[in-house]
């Protein structure tokens, strides 16, 4: 089943399986995106709800606005980021919910439709989801930010081994002329790049760097394990999709941490999945994007 913009969700049994929709109770996708994920749980769960959220209003006005004609009464789009998914919820009027799912990736249609996104597509190096949440773009941190600073950005945040390397080399080129376009700083990364030295293009560690960096997506990602918690009723399941080391090492932490040595009275999580799931070989064959997802899943002890 494709999401309303033509993607195929990633692990969508694993999804259904370990969310477990049930009658008449709620759930929530803390990162609508193409409404994939939501759309195949209230088709196999027809009579339970699911309040969508996400931090792209256009996702909203788009997906949101046609999961809610489709699903009339049981599906609920609410704008915001997830790492206040306490706050937005609550105020909507919603107290608690009986399991969480969010898909930490960004879909290649963000990537092609946001400005700054990609290596491939000339526009301003902006790189904010929604540019009203965030303070930095791409464009002050590459022409403002110390050597050591972007330098360890680059590292920390993208795995980009050069990144000592580039981040002198940008310093000495905007002395001269600054980064104004994706084009412009990918080419220039690109060029002091040797031909065979990458099998993906040369700026993409860097570009997945800024990107993370700008939306402060590893301390979202902090702050929405540690809120969305508070909405889980007793038995609730929280579901969480990791795309890259980073992001399913903090998912990892966070479930080891809530899961070990429990004690009576406090609130733990019991693991639904040993370990993290990752794709089937059936489901690669069909959807290469799935190839680095990783699925934890536990359900709320209290």
């Amino acid at each position: 089943m494709k999401d309303l913009q033509g993607h195929i969700p990633v692990l969508l049994e694993e999804v259904i399986q370990t969310l477990n929709p049930q009658p008449g109770e709620t759930y929530i996708d803390a990162t609508l995106g193409g409404g994939g994920h939501t759309r195949a749980i209230l088709t196999r769960q027809p009579q339970c709800r699911i309040i969508g959220l996400d931090w792209d209003k256009k996702v909203i006005d788009t997906t949101g606005a046609a999961l809610q004609e489709e699903f009339s009464g049981r599906f609920f789009p609410l704008y915001g980021n997830f790492a206040k998914i306490k706050d937005i919820v609550t105020k909507a009027g919603y107290k608690k919910v009986q399991g969480i799912l969010a898909d930490f990736g960004t879909s290649q249609m963000q990537i092609r439709n946001t400005p700054g996104f990609s290596v491939y597509q000339d526009s301003f190096l902006d790189m904010r989801f929604s540019p009203g949440m965030f303070y930095h773009t791409a464009h002050g941190v590459v022409n403002r930010f110390t050597e050591e600073n972007l330098a360890q950005i680059f590292f920390d945040l993208g795995g980009e081994s050069r990144g000592r390397k580039i981040a002198r080399a940008i310093v000495e080129r905007r002395k001269v002329k600054k980064f104004e376009t994706t084009k412009d700083l990918a080419d220039f990364i690109s060029d002091m790049t040797p031909g065979s030295y990458h099998k993906i293009h040369p700026a993409t560690k860097v570009f997945q760097a800024l990107r993370i960096f700008v939306n402060e997506e590893l301390e979202n990602i902090t702050s929405f394990l540690r809120n969305g918690t508070s909405l889980l009723d007793n038995g609730g399941r929280l579901v969480c999709i990791s795309f890259h080391s980073l992001e399913d090492r903090l998912v990892k932490q966070f479930f080891k941490e809530r899961s070990s040595h429990p004690q009576p009275g406090m609130p733990h999580f019991e693991m639904v999945t040993k370990g993290a799931c990752m794709a089937s070989d059936e489901e690669l064959a069909q959807n290469r994007s799935a190839r680095s997802a990783r699925l934890r899943a536990g359900i709320l002890r209290i």
